[in-house]
C-alpha cells in the first residue's frame, strides 16, 4: 500500500510554524531567517518532502524549468557551456530541459515548439548552422518568454546575448603565424549564416592586410563544418600548385582533422605548415604535435548566459545586454613557437 505524500502541513506540525512560513522557506524568499529556512529544509529532505510543482506553477504562472537548446553535442563546446549555465541555474532553484537539433532547422523548430508547450520560463539557445529564419525563437518573445542567445546569436532580435571575441581571436591568431614567417595562410571557414563564422573570417583578413598581404580567394574556404568536408578540402589545398604554409582552422575540430590529412601526406607540423584551431578543445594540448589553438572561456559563457536570463526573470525592467567575452591564444607545437605579447 502506498504511503501518504509529506505535505507543508506536516513539515509545519512538527516544526511549530505557519504553513506559510514552511511554503516561504521551500521557496527560499529573503524575509525568511536563515535558521528558520535551514530548518525546513533538512526536515524535507529526512521526510523525503516533493513539492507539487503543478500546483506551484499554478498559483505562481511559472514552471521553474529552463529550456536549453544547442545545435549539436558532438564537439566537447556546448556541452562545457550547458555545464555552466546549468550551475547557476540550479543554484537559483530551476530545472533545466536540454534539446540539441543535431544542426538540423527543423528539428530546431520541433524544440522550440515543444519548449513553448511545456511552458518554460525562459530559453538559452545556440541556433544550427541552417537556421536563417528565427521566427520560431520570437514566439517565446511574444508568449513573454525571454530569450537569452549564446555563442551563435541572432543579431536581428533584441535579446541579450553572450560572445566571444571571435573577431579579436582569429586576428590574434593568424598575426601570430604571420609574425613566425609564415605568408600563405589558408582559411577553412564555417557558413556564413554564423555569426561567428563571419567575424573569425574578418579577423582572418585583416590580420593580412595589417601586415601588407592581400587575401587569396583560393587559400580562403567555407564549409559546411563537417569532417569529411574538411578532409577534402585540407586536401585540395594541399593540391594547390602553391600550397599553404599555414592553416587558420574555424575550430578545433577542423585543425585536428587537418593536422591527420597532413600527416598521412608524409608532412610535418610546423616545418612543412603550421596549423591553429580555434576553442582549445581538452584534445588539443594531448595530440601530437600539440595544436596552437584560439581558448575560449567556455564555463564562463554558459554562467554569464544564465545570469543573464535569471536577471530577466527576476527584474520586468530588464534591459537585454550583449557580453563580450574575451579569448587567448594557446601556443603549442604544430606552429613556430615563439614569445608572444598577448595582443588579443
Amino acid at each position: 500500500m502506498r504511503s501518504a505524500q509529506t505535505t507543508i502541513v506536516d513539515l509545519a506540525r512538527q516544526l511549530g510554524i505557519s504553513k506559510s512560513t514552511v511554503s516561504r522557506a521551500l521557496a527560499g524568499h529573503p524575509n525568511v531567517h536563515a535558521a528558520t529556512r535551514q530548518q525546513v529544509l533538512d526536515l524535507a529532505g529526512q521526510l523525503n518532502y516533493q513539492r507539487n510543482q503543478l500546483a506551484v506553477s499554478l498559483l505562481t504562472s511559472r514552471t521553474r524549468t529552463i529550456g536549453i537548446m544547442v545545435p549539436e553535442f558532438v564537439s566537447f563546446f556546448f556541452p562545457k557551456v550547458i555545464i555552466g549555465a546549468q550551475a547557476e541555474l540550479d543554484a537559483a532553484g530551476y530545472n533545466v530541459v536540454i534539446c540539441h537539433a543535431n544542426e538540423s532547422y527543423q528539428t530546431e523548430m520541433a524544440n522550440a515548439r515543444a519548449l513553448l508547450a511545456s511552458r518554460v520560463d525562459g530559453l538559452l539557445v545556440s541556433h544550427t548552422k541552417e537556421t536563417r529564419n528565427f521566427d520560431h525563437f520570437r514566439q517565446f518573445e511574444r508568449q513573454g518568454v525571454p530569450v537569452v542567445f549564446f555563442n551563435r546569436v541572432c543579431e536581428d532580435m533584441n535579446v541579450s546575448k553572450v560572445m566571444v571575441d571571435d573577431y579579436a581571436g582569429a586576428l590574434a591568431a593568424v598575426s601570430y603565424l604571420l609574425d613566425t614567417g609564415c605568408r600563405r595562410i589558408a582559411h577553412l571557414a564555417g557558413p556564413d549564416t554564423l555569426i561567428g563564422s563571419r567575424n573569425r573570417l574578418n579577423g582572418y583578413r585583416d590580420a593580412l592586410v595589417q601586415h601588407g598581404l592581400v587575401p587569396d580567394p583560393e587559400l580562403i574556404i567555407s564549409y559546411d563544418l563537417t569532417l569529411e568536408k574538411a578532409n577534402i578540402y585540407v586536401n585540395h589545398l594541399l593540391n594547390l600548385p602553391q600550397p599553404p604554409d599555414a592553416l587558420f582552422a574555424i575550430n578545433d575540430p577542423t585543425a585536428i582533422e587537418a593536422m591527420r590529412v597532413i600527416k598521412s601526406r608524409g608532412l610535418t607540423m610546423p616545418d612543412d605548415i603550421s596549423v591553429v584551431g580555434f576553442s582549445d578543445d581538452p584534445v588539443a594540448a594531448l595530440i601530437e604535435p600539440g595544436l596552437t589553438t584560439v581558448a575560449q572561456p567556455v564555463n564562463e559563457i554558459g554562467r554569464q548566459a544564465a545570469q543573464l536570463l535569471l536577471n530577466h526573470l527576476n527584474n520586468p525592467e530588464f534591459q537585454p545586454e550583449t557580453i563580450v567575452l574575451p579569448t587567448r591564444l594557446v601556443v603549442r607545437n604544430s606552429t613556430v613557437v615563439m614569445m608572444w605579447d598577448a595582443r588579443n
